[in-house]
């Protein structure tokens, strides 16, 4: 199992997660943002407030919305942290 160190926002629904692995990945989410949970996540505004939370170890949204480090490990793209700062949109 995974767990996320580190997530920053770089741009539209896209993260850039370091996992405990030491790899970090490009998630994009804007594919899987759907259902009731993650309506609000659409909103960019609302995306952007997201945090990582030690307890479950992954991103957490303040409705409380998630997904398993481990999805979101498999939908990364494997980039260096120099392309993951470029890769914004």
């Amino acid at each position: 199992m995974r767990w996320i160190v580190e997530a920053t926002y770089i741009g539209g629904y896209k993260l850039k997660i370091r996992f405990d692995n030491g790899e970090t990945k490009v998630v994009d989410l804007k594919p899987h943002i759907y259902g009731p949970i993650f309506e609000p996540l659409k909103q960019i505004d609302f995306f952007k407030s997201f945090r990582v939370d030690k307890d479950i170890d992954t991103v957490v949204w303040p409705n409380n919305a998630d997904f398993s480090p481990d999805f979101l490990y498999e939908i990364g793209r494997n980039v260096s942290e120099q392309d993951a700062s470029t890769d914004a949109v």
